[in-house]
This record gives structure tokens, C-alpha cells and sequence, in this order.
């Protein structure tokens, strides 16, 4: 009854987040409005907060031997042609992290209402993160030399100052985009990782008419370049899920000048580390042989961004279980792969790492007409199936197979998939 009884007030967070979204570290009002929520349930309630906008709160034994996370995500899209965009900042919610937030407040409500979480085993802590979403980097950026922030996503930056050094297993939930006929979850549906190439390909200006004789265009460099990749692609492993798209990022073009340089970005993502690292190269020596060719030049520079997100097979088998013994949702989804990515990729270095997704809603993820349409079914029938998966985890942790790796581990991958990704 509790998941039922709290469902409108549940419902009603949800739509005023909806309607009011936030970029990542500026999501001030959906913190509020969190921070509210809890503190009415628990008048003691005790958060650590972190990177602006980021704060945990643990529920259950403190001297538990295991610490499990529910990770929520605050932030929003840049998305200004969305039919609720906000009219200032572009901001809209049609990824469905305000959802998220939804599902985590149930469950808090639930088991602090009910006080189930004094019969855990372990610790449960709620995790409410900052800037999921890879974007607003100029923001970002002007933080990072605050010195304010050292990672553009709120998971790595998490990781960075201790949020989870004492967590020992992630579970996260995220929309799944479509509407489904019959009421979906979804288990082991690993992601992509991303890196960014930026080349700046650079030739020589002259008068476009008077002499084009002598100029080196860059814009021509940057055609090539574009072409090698559309011709590179049959290269490319299908089940690597490869996904490039280069852009015009910069340049000073004008009709009547020879351009001298022009700056074409693209994103990179494939579903394994070292797979990046060689489909990286390639691209690399592409902007190379098409700066030779044309006698030009480039510079290349690499940008991180997340990494593969391989969900744990281990802990999906709880939430399967429970899927068995549940008799309000139809049909479950398993084993899928898909190009977008998130930086759960880099949480699940760390820890061993799950990402429930659920149906519910109608238009495309991260689309203009996003938005969820089975209310019931987010914020009542799944939050509660999510309180069966707590229970067949209980007391059933075979810690043997959770790992634990160093938020220094961590910068070490990172640094040298750059490192080695910039070696043409």
C-alpha cells in the first residue's frame, strides 16, 4: 500500500522536475525540491552533498558489512526545439532523469515508512548525481578552472572525491524509449563508450577569385577528410556498434577568401576499450594522409568522455529472479547492446555496476515529444517490483564476485586511452 498511497505526491514531483529542468551542476531547483521531499519524510535525515548539486543519504545498519547504491540523475538535455523546453536555457527533460528521481523517492518513502530497511542486511544508500548528460562543456569547462569540478561527468566526479569509495554495487534505472504494448523492463543492456576527436585542419588564405592559385584550402582538407571516413566505414565491425559523426565546429570561411583553417569534431564510440583506441587511429591517420594530400596541416586533440558501460551479468540475475515472481509486468527485455552511452560506463570501473530500464513513455529519447505516458507504471508498479529486487538481493551477496578498483585505477585507464589515441 505504500507504493499506491504515495503515488499522487510521487507523480507530482515528477511533473514539476518535468517542467522545470536543469542543465548538469545547475540543478539547484530539482535539489530543492528533493532535499523537501526527504526532509518531510525524515526530519533527521542526514545528506552529504558534493560537486554543487550532488548529495547521498544512507539508510539502514551503519555497521553493515556491504553498502548498496541507488543512483539517480538530476540533470537534463539541451534540447531548445522540445515542446517543454525552457525558454532561457534549452533545457528539457526527454531522457527521463526526472523519472528517475521519481522511482528513488518512492523507494525512500517506502522503506522508511515501512521501516523494511531495518530488516536489510546492508546499507542502502540513495545517490543523487549532477551532470549525466555530456554537454554544456563550455560551462563545464569554466568550473574546471574554478577549479570547482575536475570531470565534466557527475558520476566521475563523484568517483573523484569518495562518494562511492564505500559503495560497494551500483543499481541504476533509466528510461527506455518507445512505447511498448505491454509493460517492459529491461536487463544487461550494455552501452557504448565515447571519446572526441577535434582536428583543426589548417591551409593557406588568398583571394578566392583573384588568387585561388596559390592558396591551400582548408575547407578541401576538411572534405577529404569526411570522405575517407564515409569510405572507412565498411571497415568497420558491425558488432562494435561503431558510431562517428563528424561536424564543423570552427572555421573562418567567407565566399571571397580561401578558408585557412577550419575545425571538423566527432564523436567516437564503439562498445569495447581497445576497439576505440584502434578505430582512433585510423581516424587519426584519415586527418593526416588529408592535410598531406592537399598540402595542408593538422592538429588533433583528444577529449575523453565515457567509458563502455558492460553491465553485471551477476547482479542482473536478482533482478530477473525477481521479474519471475512478479505478476504486474509483462515482459522483459535481455542482452541488448546500444550506441548511446553514459557514465555509469565509468562507475562500473569502480564497481560492479546494473541499469534497469522500463517502458512508459511516448516520442524518441532525447527527441522534442518525449514525455511519459504510464504513469502508474513508473512511479507505483515498478518502484514497488524495485523493492523485490532489494529483497532477493538480501543476505544473498556472494562477495566473491564483486570487485572493487581505485578512483586512481580509473585516471589511468582514461589517461591512456588519450595517451595512446594521440600517437599519429
Amino acid at each position: 500500500m505504500y507504493f499506491k498511497n504515495n503515488y499522487d505526491d510521487i507523480k507530482n514531483i515528477a511533473k514539476k522536475i518535468y517542467y522545470q529542468p536543469e542543465l548538469g551542476y545547475k540543478e539547484e531547483n530539482t535539489k530543492q525540491t528533493i532535499v523537501d521531499y526527504l526532509t518531510a519524510i525524515n526530519p533527521d535525515i542526514n545528506m552529504n552533498h558534493f560537486s554543487t548539486t550532488g548529495f547521498r543519504t544512507t539508510l539502514g545498519n551503519e555497521n553493515a558489512e556491504v553498502n548498496i547504491a541507488f543512483i539517480a540523475e538530476l540533470d537534463a538535455v539541451y534540447a531548445p526545439s522540445h515542446m517543454y523546453a525552457d525558454e532561457d536555457t534549452g533545457a528539457a527533460h526527454n531522457c527521463g532523469h526526472y523519472t528517475q528521481v521519481a522511482i528513488a523517492l518512492s523507494l525512500y518513502n517506502y522503506l522508511y515508512q515501512s521501516k523494511a530497511y531495518k530488516d536489510l542486511t546492508y546499507k542502502f544508500t540513495f545517490v543523487f548525481v549532477p551532470a549525466e548528460e555530456y554537454l554544456d562543456l563550455e560551462f563545464r569547462e569554466e568550473l574546471m578552472s574554478q577549479k570547482k569540478i575536475s570531470h565534466y561527468g557527475g558520476k566521475p566526479e563523484a568517483m573523484k572525491l569518495g562518494v562511492f569509495d564505500d559503495i560497494d554495487i551500483g543499481i541504476c534505472v533509466h528510461a527506455i524509449g518507445g512505447e511498448f504494448s505491454k509493460r517492459t523492463i529491461e536487463i544487461n543492456c550494455d552501452l557504448a563508450g565515447f571519446l572526441y576527436k577535434k582536428y583543426t585542419f589548417k591551409g593557406k588564405a588568398t583571394h578566392a577569385g583573384f588568387d585561388p592559385f596559390s592558396s591551400i584550402n582548408a575547407y578541401n582538407i576538411s572534405t577529404l577528410f569526411n570522405t575517407a571516413v564515409g569510405l572507412s566505414r565498411q571497415q568497420l565491425r558491425d558488432e562494435e556498434n561503431v558510431r562517428i559523426n563528424p561536424i564543423v565546429m570552427d572555421s573562418d570561411m567567407s565566399t571571397n577568401v580561401i578558408p585557412n583553417h577550419i575545425t571538423v569534431g566527432t564523436d567516437l564510440r564503439t562498445k569495447s576499450v581497445d576497439y576505440m583506441k584502434e578505430v582512433a587511429s585510423k581516424l587519426d591517420v584519415a586527418a593526416k594522409g588529408s592535410a598531406i594530400a592537399l598540402n595542408g596541416e593538422v592538429d588533433t586533440k583528444t577529449q575523453m568522455g565515457y567509458l563502455p558501460f558492460i553491465q553485471d551479468r551477476y547482479l542482473s540475475e536478482f533482478v530477473q529472479q525477481a521479474f519471475h515472481d512478479n505478476n504486474e509486468i509483462e515482459q522483459i527485455w535481455n542482452n541488448n547492446a546500444i550506441s548511446a552511452a553514459g557514465d555509469i560506463g565509468d562507475l562500473s570501473y569502480m564497481i560492479p555496476c546494473i541499469q534497469i530500464g522500463y517502458s512508459g513513455f511516448t516520442g524518441t529519447i532525447h527527441g522534442d515529444d518525449f514525455i511519459d505516458i504510464d504513469p502508474e507504471f513508473i512511479y507505483e508498479i515498478f518502484p514497488r517490483f524495485l523493492s523485490q529486487v532489494i529483497e532477493k538481493i538480501d543476505g544473498n551477496i556472494d562477495m566473491s564476485r564483486i570487485y572493487r578498483r581505485t578512483y586512481q585505477d580509473y585516471m589511468e585507464v582514461i589517461q591512456n586511452i588519450v595517451k595512446d589515441t594521440d600517437q599519429i
